[in-house]
């Protein structure tokens, strides 16, 4: 599956054109991006092809950052169980 499939918008294409673009700029596109994704595309799966595709010949600029950023967070366990799994019975 290609980029254009997990960039539909080319959104994040278009982020790596933009001079002088800054990491909350890129931010706020990634959350765009995230958000206009179709129910069939789990980003767990668009963002290896993405970082390939872009951060990996461009790895200074800082959407790659927060590219990778995106994938290790979704990669990292969540946490459970909240104050009731500590309460003592």
């Amino acid at each position: 599956m290609g980029k254009d499939r997990f960039d539909p918008k080319g959104l994040i294409a278009e982020s790596y054109k933009i001079e002088g673009i800054g990491a909350p700029e890129c931010r706020s596109i990634f959350l765009d991006w995230a958000l206009s994704l179709g129910g069939d595309i789990d980003p767990k799966d668009a963002l290896p092809t993405l970082i390939s595709a872009y951060a990996r010949s461009e790895p200074d600029h800082p959407m790659s950052a927060v590219l990778e950023q995106g994938l290790v967070q979704m990669q990292a366990p969540k946490r459970r169980g909240g104050w009731r799994a500590r309460q003592r019975n």
